[in-house]
């Protein structure tokens, strides 16, 4: 693309989700930023955004072009840092994405990171999507299981996700302690919806109960940590949250069948850029006590 101008214009609206917000933070007039975006999309003959009485908003074909623009401006950012002898500054958007599940434990320190760098925007994704880095969908991702194999990307061995098997105090009184070794009938258990889970405890669950007795089913993890924490039935928690909770009661020593690995990404052109590098050293400092023996 011959004129960058254009598409940092449409970039902006795209983050603002206004003409008139983009217009003030690229210090120009309302009528340039429109003239901007009509001059990029009859250039590339497609819609990049939809209009409506709120303003504007992305389409497919947006949201491809304005990633691969977002990593660019980042890109930007750092080298007229460097130029300008404020390389050490860290400010503008961190974008981090993980499992759900680590929200507990990176949120805390993405908020500790954020005040120690207060220029800094942060922006935390959760899903089980693979976000792409290479299009600039996040600056760091978190991700288990296998050591992430896609191109152009920096991993680095992070933690354990460690989880064990729970259950409540009054589910305990009610139903007695499961022995999983043995005769599990008259319990219940609270268990990923799909019977085929990549978690490695949800198929370990799957092999030692019978399917009559997963009585509490979500595809989201959050609603069955929220089940198990509520009586609903024995079921998977992180480890290093349920044994805070003092309301719960662990039914086994946790199996190293049931962790994962995690792994650090970035891509390689984000990288060395200081902002990332500051978050990377921040987030292993604060992680040393997540190890669960």
């Amino acid at each position: 693309m011959d004129n960058w101008d254009e598409i940092k214009t449409a970039y902006q609206v795209a983050r603002m989700g206004t003409v008139s917000g983009a217009a003030e933070v690229l210090g120009v007039h309302h009528a340039t930023v429109i003239r901007h975006i009509d001059a990029l999309e009859g250039r590339l003959a497609v819609k990049l955004f939809q209009r409506h009485a709120r303003g504007y908003t992305a389409t497919e074909a947006g949201d491809d072009l304005f990633r691969v623009a977002q990593a660019t401006d980042d890109q930007f950012s750092q080298l007229v840092g460097r130029i300008k002898g404020r390389g050490t500054e860290v400010s503008g958007d961190l974008v981090v994405t993980s499992l759900v599940s680590m929200a507990p434990r990176l949120a805390p320190v993405l908020t500790a990171f954020q005040q120690e760098h207060p220029d800094v925007v942060v922006r935390y994704l959760t899903g089980d999507r693979l976000f792409r880095l290479e299009y600039g969908e996040a600056h760091v991702a978190i991700r288990a299981g296998t050591v992430p194999n896609q191109p152009d990307n920096v991993v680095q061995p992070f933690v354990r996700l460690t989880v064990g098997l729970y259950a409540t105090k009054d589910y305990i009184k009610e139903y007695g302690h499961p022995d999983l070794s043995g005769d599990t009938s008259g319990h219940r258990f609270v268990c990923h919806d799909a019977a085929d889970s990549r978690a490695p405890f949800n198929k370990w669950l799957r092999s030692h109960v019978s399917e009559d007795q997963i009585t509490f089913r979500s595809t989201d993890v959050r609603a069955l940590e929220q089940a198990v924490t509520a009586g609903a039935g024995v079921g998977f928690l992180p480890v290093i949250e349920a044994r805070a909770n003092p309301n719960l009661i662990e039914i086994m020593d946790p199996s190293e069948d049931w962790s994962s690995p995690l792994w650090l990404v970035t891509h390689v052109d984000l990288h060395r850029t200081n902002k990332v590098q500051a978050f990377l050293s921040f987030l292993k400092e604060r992680s040393k006590d997540w190890k669960v023996l």
